[in-house]
């Protein structure tokens, strides 16, 4: 086991240590860090989601969401630098929206969802009171209905 000093006994000095960690980091490349901070970020966001087993403390919407919009935001540079890792990672989002939601976070931009059209009430009718009638993609014509 290593202990952090040379065989003969004497803490590595400071410069020694600084050369070790210029080595170490002359061998990175940004993308192997994008990626493990991509993979970070989609495992603690499923921890704070609180639904495995023991970590239901830990449960934390806005650290989810979080974790999500973080992913989002970086997923076009992992397609340009990691396009065979792009499925996996697209899957690990979905399943963490997918999670999010389950939570009780609100589906829609937070979740990467698009945000729902408000649809105006109808003059004379009550707050709360479902619309009589055909909505307003029905009237336009522009709702697909099957078999019709």
């Amino acid at each position: 086991m290593s202990t952090g000093q040379d065989p003969g006994g004497r803490a590595p000095t400071e410069e020694e240590l600084r050369a070790a960690y210029d080595a170490q980091l002359s061998k990175l490349r940004v993308e192997h860090i994008v990626l493990d901070n991509v993979v970070m970020l989609i495992n603690l966001g499923m921890r704070r989601t609180g639904l495995a087993p023991g970590t239901e403390s830990e449960r934390d919407p806005a650290q989810v969401r979080l974790a999500i919009e973080s992913v989002r935001a970086l997923l076009p540079q992992i397609e340009a630098i990691a396009p065979d890792e792009i499925g996996q990672i697209r899957d690990a989002l979905s399943q963490l929206q997918l999670a999010y939601v389950r939570i009780g976070g609100p589906p829609g931009p937070e979740a990467g969802q698009p945000p729902a059209a408000e649809e105006p009430e109808a003059p004379g009718q009550a707050q709360g009171e479902p619309p009589s009638g055909p909505g307003p993609a029905q009237r336009s014509g522009r709702l697909w209905i099957p078999g019709q």
